[in-house]
């Protein structure tokens, strides 16, 4: 949709950031840095956007929330300019 759906690193460094998303093999964002005007987290656990689409799941550990977003779903496309 070209929304942004996450903004990082919010409250934490870039290198914070990229060690955690490696350690665990995806994208890993923290509540701060989901937008939440576009994205969802069914009860399951499912993150969603607000249009349905798959993003990934919400796996807390011992600081929160933790979204571990299939990349695939959030690099966007660019859109040709006429």
């Amino acid at each position: 949709t070209g929304k942004l759906l996450f903004t990082a690193p919010k409250g934490r460094s870039m290198d914070s950031f990229l060690k955690e998303s490696r350690a665990h093999g995806w994208p890993s964002f923290r509540d701060e840095e989901v937008n939440w005007d576009y994205v969802r987290c069914l009860p399951d656990g499912e993150t969603v956007s607000i249009h349905g689409t798959h993003l990934g799941h919400n796996l807390p550990d011992g600081k929160g929330s933790r979204y571990c977003i299939n990349l695939v779903c959030v690099a966007g496309n660019p859109t040709e300019t006429m």
